[in-house]
């Protein structure tokens, strides 16, 4: 008996047998042979296939790279990091340069990036630092070393050399940058974990890389931090930074750094709330044998204080505030904020000529002036008593005439004005004159004066001949 399988003949599908309009069985006899066709047709290949349509893109199967041993990081846990580097730390003992050629020896075969905070509590504290400062092994003398930086001799040089030793690192592992600034972050404030001779080594060496730009003035700022403050710490530390910085540099420098970074104006929060003021800084560091920075932040603070003045004086001006009110404001701050009379009278000028929008003709711009010095003349008398003032007055006023071409024939007009209202002196236009004078247009104001000059020199004389005939 023949078992071969088919698929149905024609016949099959007779409308006779299955009892269907002739049409309809026509057309599933066709798709019979179809499925037939296709069933058959399925080993077709695929470029029989790519003939018939759109050609398929070829499949990337990849291609494994095998890396080169060399390359490859040995993977390591932690402590097996740790147990590795105290152990190498060891071996090179005291030798500096030994230290320095095994951590860049062992930065190929190390994971540095990952173990980063490992690697540097390691040299700067001898041990892996749990939050708080505390150190983690300090029980276990085989998972700790000597030779970090905490126990290093407290002086100047030892602590500079250590600081090469990171110079060096950083240099050869460039992406350690960041990682090295938040370590000393971090050991910032953990400071009250540490011993004094730990957080004076550790002042010397940030104030030394500061000075070397290995840290940037910004980290400073955990500095602030109250719990530090409180107990003294931060201006300890602080002292101490200072002091290694300008032994690298000089005071300079330093101003510079802290201005730059916007630290000038919150050395005042190394104290706390209570001693936050100008004498007790100065006084402390001044102790401490940093008097260029207590001069410094006197320096900062009148300047700060002069732009507060200043912003507040335009704002009474502008309301037309009556002048005996702005007379006892002005001694008030003065008081307070132990401005002399120099800086105020610079300063009152400078606001009297802002506070009005000037006429742009040169013929109308003098007598507009005059009008508006002549009302506010005795406010500047009142600032200006001293002989030292009123040579400022002049400078400021030669200054501003020179730098506003429109006030250029004014000047003389407004010098004889105060002198009339009793602003200036006699004394002190002669002074100006003769030496004092400024670079800026003296040619021009010189001549301006020449006759008002000669004209009081003739006056002393008559003044003096009186006198002998009394």
């Amino acid at each position: 008996m023949s078992c071969e399988v088919g698929y149905p003949s024609r016949e099959s599908f007779s409308p006779a047998v299955l009892n269907l309009p002739a049409q309809t069985v026509s057309r599933e006899i066709l798709c019979a042979e179809r499925s037939s066709r296709s069933s058959q047709t399925g080993r077709i290949t695929d470029r029989t296939f790519m003939n018939t349509g759109k050609p398929q893109k070829p499949v990337l199967t990849g291609q494994r790279f095998k890396t080169r041993k060399r390359d490859e990081k040995e993977k390591f846990e932690p402590t097996v990091f740790r147990d590795t580097i105290v152990q190498g730390l060891n071996e090179a003992g005291g030798d500096l340069d030994a230290v320095a050629k095994f951590l860049d020896v062992t930065g190929s075969r190390l994971d540095y990036r990952r173990y980063a905070d490992t690697l540097f509590d390691i040299l700067m504290a001898g041990s892996m630092l749990a939050p708080g400062g505390t150190r983690i092994d300090d029980g276990d003398k085989t998972k700790v070393t000597e030779h970090c930086m905490f126990r290093t001799e407290e002086n100047h040089p030892a602590v500079r050399s250590y600081a090469q030793v990171f110079n060096k690192l950083i240099r050869r592992y460039k992406y350690l940058e960041k990682a090295f600034e938040e370590e000393i972050k971090k050991l910032l404030l953990f400071l009250k974990a540490f011993t004094e001779s730990e957080q004076t080594k550790l002042a010397m060496l940030t104030g030394i890389l500061l000075a070397n730009g290995t840290l940037l003035p910004p980290i400073l700022t955990s500095l602030f931090s109250d719990n530090l403050v409180k107990e003294g710490i931060s201006a300890s530390f602080a002292v101490k930074m200072f002091k290694a910085w300008i032994a690298e540099k000089d005071a300079n420098a330093v101003t510079s750094s802290l201005r730059k970074a916007n630290l000038d104006k919150k050395l005042l929060e190394l104290f706390p709330a209570n001693k936050q003021n100008v004498e007790h800084f100065s006084k402390y560091f001044t102790d401490a044998g940093l008097k260029e920075l207590s001069d410094f932040l006197h320096t900062q603070q009148s300047l700060g204080t002069r732009k507060e003045l200043q912003k507040e004086l335009q704002e009474r001006l502008s309301q037309q505030c009556p002048i005996r009110e702005i007379v006892v404001y002005v001694k008030e701050e003065m008081k307070k904020n132990d401005l002399q009379e120099q800086a105020v009278i610079g300063l009152l000028w400078s606001c009297l000529m802002n506070a009005v929008e000037w006429n742009k003709k040169e013929e109308l711009v003098t007598e507009q002036a005059l009008k508006h010095l002549k009302h506010y003349a005795p406010l500047l008398a009142v600032f200006s008593t001293q002989g030292q003032s009123e040579l400022v007055l002049l400078l400021k006023i030669q200054e501003y005439c020179y730098d506003n071409i429109h006030f250029m024939k004014s000047f003389s007009k407004i010098v004889v004005l105060f002198y009339k209202a009793d602003v200036l002196s006699e004394e002190a236009i002669l002074k100006w004159y003769k030496d004092a004078h400024a670079a800026k247009g003296k040619s021009v104001f010189l001549e301006q004066m020449k006759k008002f000059v000669e004209w009081l020199h003739n006056a002393e004389e008559e003044s003096e001949s009186e006198t002998e005939d009394d």
